[in-house]
This record gives C-alpha cells, structure tokens and sequence, in this order.
C-alpha cells in the first residue's frame, strides 16, 4: 500500500467519522426537541418553569454582597501566601 492510498483511506474515514458525529448530534437535538415539546403539551413545564423561583436564597441584594466580599477575603488571603 503506497502512501497516497494510505492518505486516500485516512481521509475517507476521517470523512466518515465526522460525518457519523454530525449525524447523532442531529439526531440528538432532534430528540430533545421533541421531547421539549413533548412535555410542554403534557404540562410538565410550567412545573420545571417555578423551580428556580423557588430556590432562590432570600435577601438577594445582601446575600450577593455577602458573597462577594467572601470571595473578596478568599482572593486577598490566597494573594498573601504566594
């Protein structure tokens, strides 16, 4: 086997690989898709839709000043040991 036919078969199934890939990632959104629309039409998104409100920490403003100063100290301290 000459290295043109080498090179001629490695870009074939380079070729052929992505076009698998390429194929399942189609088909991967596709099933997602449906399956989104699937639950919209059964209700169960309005349901997914009111978990984030839900979890959310009370006092936001406070909280994420809270967090940043936090990180703040965490980032100062971590600077003063190198």
């Amino acid at each position: 086997m000459t290295i043109a036919q080498m090179l001629g078969q490695s870009g074939y199934l380079t070729v052929l690989g992505m076009g698998i890939v390429f194929l399942f990632l189609v088909i991967l959104i596709a099933a997602i898709t449906l399956v989104g629309k699937l639950l919209q039409a059964l209700g169960a998104g309005a349901d997914a839709g009111e978990a984030p409100k839900a979890s959310a920490p009370a006092g936001g403003a406070s909280n994420n000043a809270a967090v940043t100063a936090a990180i703040s100290a965490a980032v100062t301290e971590y600077r003063a040991h190198q």
